[in-house]
């Protein structure tokens, strides 16, 4: 079965697309379960991050239709959302996972957070048996690949990240941080790069809020920060110069009504928001308040062009390892296309010299001559492994059949002179 692709990701669909399409934990499980359940179905990998979800499956054209019926049922898909899907099948989708791997098809060029995502997502899979023997294959040739392209080039050289961008653009409004507060919600990778970047350029206060309050104290020791539980965000929401919101919450962490009460604590001194997570973190809504300046995670796009120049013309080089490794994988899995041919093909040889060698045993058991012996076995053998090949090389001529003939003469190297 081939390679086929099917998702939506931030070059297809805008954010308020894209959290309508957000699988996670438990609900990844449930739905590699029922999609190798369709026909036509072997094996499938799932990914969901902030920026794609993208469903890697080994199926036939048909069965990836059922898949896309199957997405539009489950997540009860708007017409705008089943527009934004894509597949991709075959040498491009698999084009296409080695891009993600290398960072290459990221909003943030290179960015490296994307393989440990891409390796979670195979281990998930893997646990739940939907992996087989060519999807193992795949990803594990993929995995080699990005590391590839990250020894052999500078593409993650240049400190361009989605919290990097998050903190540069925070830059704009404040001359300097010393004199601000920032409130992170969240204790992932990324609000942990947030905080870190705050930390560079000497934040005053830093608090981070979690659910998992002791992940959230973890974090903030590391910054000289302040950790609280989500329970209490809403008494740190006037504090904070600076928000900053990473969860994996499928509803809203911070409400309209929340931020209103906020800013009139504030006195409507200007809050700078960013809002990282898909599905969003902080009610769109905000975005109405007039001392608020929200910004999610599509606008963080131009930022981070105008910081990954320098990762461009890496990325030249980076597509050109993968044009290469992408023809590799191809000639590796067409190559065991044939194996199970050749392991047929030394059986059946290794059957007829079974049957000559035996009539030689008993020749020499008689009392034959050695030599005539071996000059038996030598005609024997050759007769038996030319004779389907004769067989079928008469019928060719008889029937004008040049292509074979040919063929036959390629695989043996003749070079046609069996043609004349």
């Amino acid at each position: 079965m081939p390679l086929h692709i099917l998702g939506l990701n931030h070059n297809t669909a805008p954010v308020e697309i894209r959290e309508q399409v957000v699988f996670t934990g438990d609900e990844i499980d449930r739905a590699l379960a029922q999609i190798v359940a369709l026909e036509g179905v072997v094996e499938a990998v799932a990914l969901s991050t902030c920026n794609r979800t993208e469903f890697y499956v080994e199926t036939d054209d048909a069965g990836l239709q059922l898949v896309r019926a199957w997405l539009q049922q489950d997540q009860d898909l708007s017409e705008s959302a089943c527009e934004s899907l894509f597949t991709l099948n075959k040498e491009e989708a698999i084009r296409h996972l080695f891009r993600v791997a290398c960072g290459l098809d990221s909003m943030v060029l290179g960015e490296p957070q994307i393989l440990g995502q891409l390796k979670d997502a195979f281990r998930q899979a893997e646990q739940q048996g939907t992996v087989g023997s060519q999807l193992s294959r795949l990803f594990h040739h993929t995995f080699s690949v990005a590391k590839k392209v990250r020894t052999d080039t500078e593409i993650g050289s240049s400190p361009v990240s989605v919290a990097y961008a998050a903190v540069n653009l925070a830059s704009q409004f404040f001359s300097t941080f010393s004199q601000h507060t920032a409130l992170l919600i969240g204790a992932g990778v990324t609000i942990e790069l947030v905080a870190k970047h705050l930390y560079g350029k000497e934040i005053g206060r830093l608090f981070v809020a979690n659910r998992d309050i002791g992940r959230a104290q973890k974090l903030a020791s590391h910054f000289d920060g302040f950790a609280l539980p989500l329970s209490e965000l809403e008494g740190t929401l006037p504090e904070a110069d600076i928000l900053i919101s990473s969860t994996a919450s499928t509803e809203p962490v911070v409400s309209f009504e929340q931020m209103k009460h906020a800013i009139k604590a504030r006195r409507h001194r200007p809050v700078f928001a960013v809002d990282i997570a898909v599905p969003r973190d902080l009610d769109p809504e905000i975005r109405k308040l007039d001392d608020v300046y929200l910004y999610t995670i599509d606008d963080l796009d131009k930022v981070i062009m105008e910081g990954q120049s320098n990762r461009e013309a890496a990325a030249v080089d980076a597509n050109r390892i993968l044009l290469d490794e992408t023809q590799r994988y191809l000639s590796i899995e067409r190559s065991k296309e044939v194996a199970p041919i050749i392991t047929a093909l030394r059986d059946h040889g290794d059957g007829l010299r079974e049957q000559v060698l035996e009539q030689a045993r008993r020749r020499l058991a008689k009392g034959a001559d050695s030599d005539e012996v071996i000059e038996y076995v030598t005609s024997a053998l050759l007769k038996k492994l030319l004779h389907q090949p004769s067989v079928r090389l008469r019928e060719a001529g008889e029937k004008s059949d040049k292509e074979f003939i040919k063929i036959v003469s390629d695989l043996f190297g003749l070079n046609g002179k069996d043609e004349s």
